[in-house]
């Protein structure tokens, strides 16, 4: 069936993006690809009939990330992947811990034993799980979210006045012949 081949498709994708996430150099570069990776997952979920939490993942994911983007090109030392760095900090207790929480959780799925269906599928699965996930709230909740993004988007731009180019210049090497500012690490 098609929906078996996407499933898989958007399985293995998912995947690949996340160990990707580990190998890039680049912050932005790790940033939108977990979102591809996240976006993969909502697939999956929409391709399980959840249409409005599959939809809910897209966009909670791509907002997060456009932020997180915005954040680690601001605020992070090596942003654009010039420097070489890793994403990985104690690679070998890392490796150990996944492993372990893998089988662990392989083998919890395994042999759980799981409940037989009761009763059928609601008629409207989407109002159902938006009325059990938020209630009658639904539109202050979303009134609220864009309010709070709002809210992040005015304070990083009102919290400066300059970026980062305007202190080194475009080789980012050197401060530039008129910056207002002396100083900083190493200077």
């Amino acid at each position: 069936m098609l929906s078996d081949v996407l499933f898989w498709i958007l399985a293995a994708l998912a995947v690949a993006g996340g160990v990707m996430v580990f190998r890039f150099d680049s912050m932005a570069r790790a940033t939108f690809t977990l979102l591809a990776s996240l976006l993969c997952v909502a697939g999956e979920v929409l391709l399980l009939g959840l249409d409005y939490l599959g939809i809910v993942i897209v966009l909670m994911m791509t907002i997060e990330m456009a932020i997180m983007a915005v954040f680690m090109i601001m605020y992070m030392m090596n942003p654009a992947g010039l420097m070489p760095m890793t994403m990985m900090h104690n690679k070998q207790g890392a490796t150990a811990i996944c492993a372990a929480a893998f089988v662990l959780l392989a083998a919890g799925i395994l042999s759980a034993p799981w409940p037989a269906r009761r009763g059928k599928p609601p008629t409207d699965a989407t109002t159902d799980l938006g009325m059990s996930l938020m209630g009658p709230q639904m539109l202050t909740m979303m009134t609220l979210g864009m309010a709070l993004f709002a809210t992040i988007v005015s304070t990083v731009v009102l919290a400066t006045r300059r970026g980062r180019y305007d202190r080194l210049g475009d080789s980012l090497r050197a401060p530039s012949a008129d910056d207002p500012i002396r100083g900083g690490v190493g200077r």
